[in-house]
């Protein structure tokens, strides 16, 4: 998580995060809600057991779950291993009953909304005031 926050807040800034800013980072928006019963953690793994990249969801009301901490690490990127965590993140929310995935994002982060297009999500209208989300999708999961 500490990696994944800071890479998206030093692309936020324009500059390297502090180890401050990621602390206070995880410590605004924890994770602790991405475990069972009503979430998932899942992390992508080499066959060496390398660690390549997560994703998260949980449910946010009954039939609606939310994709968050999508990350795959820069050395891994560009051979499928995003596609593969959405789908994983997908089957985890339809584990736990939802049937609509919705996610936002921001403007800079243009690899991550390419990747929501290519793999269903639509663009839609704001579902919520979070600071940094700038572009919000959804995806029916049926």
């Amino acid at each position: 998580m500490r990696e994944y926050i800071a890479e998206i807040a030093s692309r936020y800034w324009g500059r390297p995060a502090t180890e401050a800013e990621v602390d206070t980072a995880l410590a605004e928006d924890p994770t602790d809600d991405l475990v069972a019963p009503t979430g998932v953690f899942l992390i992508a793994r080499l066959p060496d057991a390398t660690m390549a990249g997560c994703v998260g969801t949980r449910v946010e009301k009954p039939g609606l779950s939310v994709l968050k901490r999508m990350y795959v690490r820069p050395g891994h990127r560009g051979h499928g291993a995003g596609a593969r965590l959405v789908a994983a993140a997908e089957d985890a929310a339809r584990g736990l009953g939802a049937t609509v995935m919705r996610l936002d994002t921001r403007d800079d982060l243009v690899e991550a909304r390419a990747l929501y297009a290519r793999t269903g999500y639509a663009e839609v209208e704001p579902f919520n005031n979070d600071k940094y989300a700038e572009h919000w999708f959804s995806k029916n999961l049926t």
